[in-house]
């Protein structure tokens, strides 16, 4: 039994407890597919009606404007209402969706496809491991976030190399990074829930987890994906 189990024992779970657990999961859940949904209804649209070659020097502007919105949650989300960090996160889903775009410029419909289920797949047996397992994951945090940190120095160092063995290995870490912080952000959402009952955290753990998703697809294809 980990901590967060033994934190829920002592609660004396109720009825009503449980409820509210399996709400804030299934908000989590059914806002991380929606999110994606909508991202990748905008990316074929964005790329089969033409506006991605028609906006130009500006799809620049839009595949670093998903950063800009991160940042700003970062600083500015953590009190925002239910109402607020919805409109936010659909906003942001959007953007991705302009961004994620390119990719149908670059790898086949055929092998985005089967990435996609491949990710769909790795990434429910990564998060029903985070909220069945007996483990305590929090030991997990600090060396996924200099995973991370790692990960994100080395891809921008990599514009600069256009190094083929870089990115290749880039690719093996990050698909093990993001599937990990998959696992540890379904443990978190259940154990903050347990603590605080806030409800938003079903929102807020839809950013994560919609996150982990894209990042975990995008290094996929990088490996198994191929080019037009």
């Amino acid at each position: 039994m980990n901590k967060y189990e033994r934190m829920y024992a002592s609660e004396g779970p109720t009825a009503e407890f449980d409820q509210g657990l399996r709400q804030l999961m299934l908000t989590m859940y059914n806002h991380t597919a929606s999110g994606l949904a909508v991202s990748g209804a905008v990316a074929w649209l964005t790329y089969s009606s033409g506006l991605l070659y028609a906006m130009g020097g500006l799809i620049w502007i839009a595949m670093f404007a998903p950063l800009g919105m991160i940042f700003w949650y970062s600083f500015a989300g953590q009190n925002w209402d239910i109402k607020k960090l919805t409109l936010f996160y659909y906003a942001f889903v959007t953007l991705m969706g302009l961004s994620l775009s390119t990719i149908f410029a670059v790898y086949t419909a055929m092998s985005i496809t089967q990435v996609f289920f491949i990710t769909s797949a790795t990434f429910a047996g990564a998060s029903l491991y985070g909220y069945t397992t007996d483990r305590d994951l929090t030991s997990w945090g600090s060396f996924l976030f200099i995973g991370l940190i790692g990960i994100i120095i080395a891809s921008i160092v990599n514009i600069f190399m256009a190094s083929t063995a870089l990115m290749f290995a880039i690719s093996i870490i990050g698909v093990l990074i993001f599937t990990g912080l998959t696992a540890y952000d379904t443990q978190t959402a259940k154990a903050i829930f347990i603590q605080t009952r806030d409800e938003r955290y079903g929102i807020k753990f839809a950013i994560s987890l919609y996150l982990n998703f894209i990042n975990l697809f995008q290094m996929l294809l990088m490996l198994l994906g191929n080019r037009e």
